[in-house]
């Protein structure tokens, strides 16, 4: 997540390697340490990108050189992206087919986005090197996840009345301003002892998998398309809408929200 932390990726250390020198029990302590940082929430910043990153982005010398200096976290950040594309294609079949299943997809792969969204920042402090790109492709990958593919889910089940698609559009383009803001504001929150952004201004992305969530029990239950919950209002007329397309509305509202500020655990 952008807004749970800075990036950081590779080091000259590889934990997998045991000095030969060393106890073996010393050795095997390092890689169980290393291998619990995974799970961790430190938040701790990395520090920034060397002149030597800058130089092999910038510079015409290298060949391929978008490819080579992508880190290991910024690949695991793509996968997030993937993931989000992906759910986007199941909620076509299913709009296509009809078949169930494909929406039942589009959901499980906004989860695995998450969870690619939570482990690269993991490894990018196992790493403990920053990446020039990091946050820029964490923050696009957010938006293809938990912007465009709930947005998608919503109008496949039936949320897809003119208004309907208005408020979609609305939800998505807050997501956009509200990752565009951090990315510009980020070095200006308040901050901890620890360096860590007390707070997050308004709903971090990865919230509206609540939306998904609820989402995923009107499917199980089937209500979706005439069945939706609160049903449409203004049926076959100008400015027909469906209620329930009201809680993107709101969500959108808390993304973009400066005063509405979230502690970070």
């Amino acid at each position: 997540m952008s807004e749970v932390r800075n990036r950081g990726k590779l080091d000259e250390h590889d934990d997998n390697v045991v000095d030969s020198d060393e106890p073996l029990h010393n050795s095997l302590t390092k890689k169980r340490s290393s291998s619990l940082s995974l799970l961790t929430i430190d938040t701790k910043p990395l520090a920034p990108p060397n002149e030597a990153d800058i130089e092999k982005f910038t510079s015409d010398k290298y060949h391929f050189s978008m490819i080579r200096n992508l880190h290991m976290a910024d690949f695991i950040t793509m996968l997030n992206g993937f993931s989000g594309f992906y759910s986007i294609i199941s909620c076509l079949r299913f709009t296509l087919t009809g078949r169930p299943h494909y929406v039942q997809r589009a959901h499980f792969f906004i989860i695995l986005g998450m969870c690619f969204d939570f482990l690269d920042g993991r490894v990018a402090r196992l790493r403990n090197r920053s990446s020039l790109m990091g946050q820029e492709l964490d923050s696009l990958a957010d938006l293809v996840s938990f912007g465009v593919a709930p947005a998608s889910i919503a109008f496949s089940l039936g949320i897809q009345t003119t208004l309907d698609v208005f408020v979609l559009s609305f939800f998505v383009l807050c997501g956009i301003a509200r990752l565009a803001r951090f990315n510009v504001t980020v070095g200006q929150l308040p901050k901890d002892v620890k360096g860590k952004s007390k707070y997050f201004e308004g709903f971090p992305m990865p919230t509206t998998l609540v939306l998904v969530f609820g989402m995923a029990y009107l499917v199980s239950k089937n209500y979706i398309f005439d069945a939706l919950p609160l049903g449409i209002v203004r049926g076959g007329q100008v400015f027909e809408f469906h209620p329930i397309v009201l809680t993107f509305f709101v969500h959108g509202c808390g993304m973009i929200s400066k005063s509405l500020k979230i502690p970070k655990p």
